[in-house]
């Protein structure tokens, strides 16, 4: 049976849902270098993703965390650390990643 698209709602859709929690610029990168390299300090992070500022760098980072996706650890010393880690739900996100990743080497244009 052929769908309506009259009657669709793409806001309605799971597809939309990750969307919401992964779109942007970093955030994919964000999660795929958790998801090799957890866990992993703020420089490290900023290092990896080279020319991104702090203020954007840490407004992703509270984002992917208020979506449950990440986890923030706080070590109460001087000076301050704080590691970031994916969470229970972040990890259940890394089979999607990977499907990203499996489909990028099988379609990257050959040098």
């Amino acid at each position: 049976m052929k769908k309506n698209i009259e009657e669709a709602d793409f806001n309605e859709t799971g597809y939309s849902y990750t969307l919401s929690l992964i779109s942007g610029k970093y955030k994919p990168i964000i999660l795929y270098c958790l998801m090799e390299y957890e866990p992993v300090r703020f420089n490290e992070m900023q290092r990896y993703l080279k020319n991104i500022a702090d203020k954007t760098l840490s407004s992703n980072l509270k984002e992917l965390e208020k979506d449950g996706l990440i986890l923030r650890k706080v070590y109460e010393q001087i000076p301050p650390k704080v590691e970031y880690s994916l969470s229970e739900k972040g990890h259940s996100l890394v089979k999607v990643l990977d499907r990203l990743c499996d489909w990028g080497i099988e379609n990257r244009p050959k040098q």
